[in-house]
């Protein structure tokens, strides 16, 4: 690891260690992500008219999330989490990132707060994507 390129993630990260680092990226997205997941399954009608999007929509999309989001958080919660399941979430960010400006340009037509709400959403889920991709090469693994 150069210390160089883990400078910015001990920074964001308050620590040394790349897997602690990992760890904390991983925990900040589970919880940033069944919250979100809890607010769209539970307020899945008002959400869903505000933000101009489907509220069955949101209901499933809540769904899914608070459990993808528990699955984070366990992983989060592993003293050295697996390589390949911290992979499959680093994807998933990215893939999400990608299909949520996808589907605000071909299919999606949200208020202008869903609108924005989607953007905003989809550059968080990136970041968290790059976070942990810089936090797993620089542990190593």
């Amino acid at each position: 690891m150069s210390t160089y390129s883990a400078r910015p993630l001990t920074a964001l990260a308050r620590t040394n260690d790349p897997k602690t680092m990992l760890r904390r990226f991983l925990a900040l997205d589970a919880v940033v992500t069944t919250g979100n997941g809890l607010a769209y399954a539970v307020a899945s009608g008002p959400l869903g008219r505000f933000l101009g999007v489907d509220a069955g929509l949101l209901l499933g999309l809540g769904v899914f999330l608070t459990l993808y989001g528990a699955g984070v958080g366990y992983l989060a919660a592993r003293k050295s989490p697996p390589t390949l399941p911290v992979r499959g979430v680093i994807e998933a960010n990215a893939a999400w990132a990608v299909l949520s400006v996808v589907a605000l340009v071909a299919w999606l037509s949200p208020s202008t707060a869903g609108a924005v709400w989607v953007s905003l959403q989809a550059v968080a889920v990136g970041g968290f994507a790059a976070l942990q991709y810089a936090a797993l090469r620089a542990a190593r693994y």
